[in-house]
């Protein structure tokens, strides 16, 4: 019974961080000219990454490829042991004492970035605590947040609500997590196309509630800023004005 709970105990800590199990080298993917240009209304791009074995890196890498983002790699001050034991009992620790290990370097111009992409692997079940240190460096408000994280099997949305949860001064767009294998320019470009619409969308309804809140009569739109007639109303979500009341309703 002993050998049997001792395996178990293993498979457990093994899950905790093994989505950042030593990978391949990572090779720097250029984004083609021109390319990232369209996305996110010509906002400037961050992708801001922490990464031990290389897998959050290599999907980081992919998204830059997409973007035509700037890269900013989230080092700590005290490198983490290079072991994989070792690693995941200082990572387990930190957790426990709620830690803020120092980062290496900061981000030059950070005003000048609109979009941010967060991301880091699951480590004892959510976001490394060198994130939070991020997180609490800057200021998101007028930011838009999008959350991304590595894992083996399990607790990916667990460990993508944490980001979003030490960025509450920022808008956020739908993370997106990943095992190693299935990191892929198919797979990212799918999911930055979803949240480019759905940043165009938010961006459509802002513009409806600036607009309408100097009429008190109701008014009907689309998820894309677009006005409709209520009497043409058919199934689907709508934006409902009303003076300065902004509702959404589901037909």
């Amino acid at each position: 019974m002993k050998h049997y709970l001792f395996l178990l105990l293993m498979l457990l800590t093994f899950t905790a961080c093994s989505a950042n199990e030593p990978d391949q080298p990572v090779q720097p993917i250029q984004p083609e000219e021109g390319e990232g240009s369209g996305y996110f209304d010509g906002k400037k791009v961050l992708i801001a990454y922490f990464s031990w074995g290389g897998t959050t890196e290599r999907m980081a890498r992919q998204i830059q490829a997409v973007t035509g983002g700037d890269f900013f790699e989230i080092e700590p001050v005290t490198p983490y042991p290079t072991s994989y034991t070792p690693c995941t009992e200082v990572a387990l620790e930190e957790r426990d004492s709620d830690a803020r290990p120092a980062i290496r370097s900061s981000v030059a111009d950070w005003d000048e970035y609109d979009i941010i992409f967060l991301g880091g692997p699951v480590w004892w079940h959510t976001a490394p605590m060198i994130l939070h240190t991020f997180a609490e460096s800057y200021n998101f408000e007028g930011k838009t947040v999008v959350p991304f994280t590595t894992y083996a099997s399990t607790y990916r949305d667990e460990t993508l609500q944490a980001i979003a949860d030490m960025t509450p001064a920022a808008d956020h767009l739908e993370g997106l997590g990943l095992t190693s294998g299935a990191i892929n320019e198919s797979r990212i470009r799918t999911w930055i196309d979803l949240i480019n619409e759905q940043y165009g969308n938010q961006a459509a309804i802002n513009n409806v509630e600036a607009d309408a809140a100097e009429s008190g009569e109701e008014k009907y739109f689309d998820l894309n800023g677009r006005a409709v007639s209520p009497d043409t109303l058919g199934r689907g979500i709508y934006i409902v004005k009303s003076g300065k009341r902004t509702a959404k309703i589901v037909r």
